[in-house]
């Protein structure tokens, strides 16, 4: 083999070696994440004395190439979630940390009834926003714990692109025969749709708040009172009547900061020094 031929050969090994390195590169990183998270949940869960559960739903750069996966609610969580819950003593307290822009309303009921019988204090952290499924999640918990801008949302149901109160408003307000019968069914499924989740509501708030309480908030919630992505913040939650705190530990905020979104080829669009920052002293 002459030297051009060694050279060309070094050549094409580093390019495979830098291929194979490139590709494997997320899924390694994703696996250092996924350790530090474990280890960070560990801490939590020896200070509180609690059992801790993430119920985080972020893109992340995951699989073979790193390519972004959107998340939400689904049935897996609620099976990942009902089989830590089984394993945890009835008098260990549950710490949830939820994440999400909401999903399944099948998941989201069965993890918020497994946490109402949980029999020890359920506590919901939304270090940033819970909407949807994921409030409905948080109306089964004891105490829901908040940053100052973290914000929940409405649980009104949604039939197809379309909010299942609006459907109502349209059959009410147009005669019948102007109405095609896609529409009539649509509003028919949607007005179940709205009893079904206003009781469910209604039950896990139930357990915990006066009759009366229960039922106006579920009523609020549930029937079309803001749009599906209306951001009801942590004031506005209190004022509705939900046990809402704004005492979020930082070592919660810190397991956030191990959930990041995938960087993009051009950048993030905000930058900063990511350290505390304090006023300097004066001089002497």
């Amino acid at each position: 083999m002459t030297p051009a031929q060694r050279d060309a050969v070094n050549i094409a090994d580093l390019f495979w070696l830098f291929f194979i390195f490139s590709a494997l590169q997320p899924l390694l990183r994703q696996r250092l994440l996924e350790r530090l998270r474990a280890r960070k949940l560990g801490q939590i869960e020896r200070r509180r004395g609690s059992r801790v559960i993430a119920l985080v739903h972020r893109q992340e750069t995951m699989r073979l190439l790193g390519f972004p996966l959107m998340r939400y609610i689904d049935i897996h969580d609620s099976e990942e979630v009902l089989r830590a819950i089984h394993l945890t003593d009835d008098d260990v307290p549950l710490d949830i940390i939820l994440h999400t822009p909401g999903g399944l309303v099948l998941a989201a009921v069965q993890i918020a009834r497994a946490i109402r019988d949980h029999k020890a204090k359920v506590t919901v952290f939304v270090p940033h926003y819970a909407m949807s499924g994921g409030t409905l999640i948080a109306l089964a918990a004891d105490e829901i714990v908040m940053c100052r801008h973290s914000v929940l949302g409405p649980v009104d149901p949604q039939i197809g692109q379309s909010p299942a109160a609006s459907l109502l408003k349209v059959i009410e307000q147009k005669p019948i025969a102007e109405i095609d019968d896609q529409t009539l069914i649509l509003a028919d499924v949607g007005r179940k749709a709205i009893v079904q989740v206003r009781n469910v509501a209604h039950e896990l708030l139930d357990r915990r708040l006066p009759e009366a309480a229960a039922l106006r908030i579920a009523e609020t919630l549930a029937t079309g009172t803001w749009t599906h992505d209306y951001p009801i913040s942590a004031a506005e939650a209190a004022q509705l009547g939900l046990p809402v705190s704004t005492a979020m530990p930082e070592e919660i905020l810190q397991l956030m900061d191990l959930y990041p979104q995938p960087m993009r080829a051009q950048g993030g669009n905000v930058e900063y020094l990511p350290v505390p920052r304090q006023k300097p002293s004066g001089k002497a």
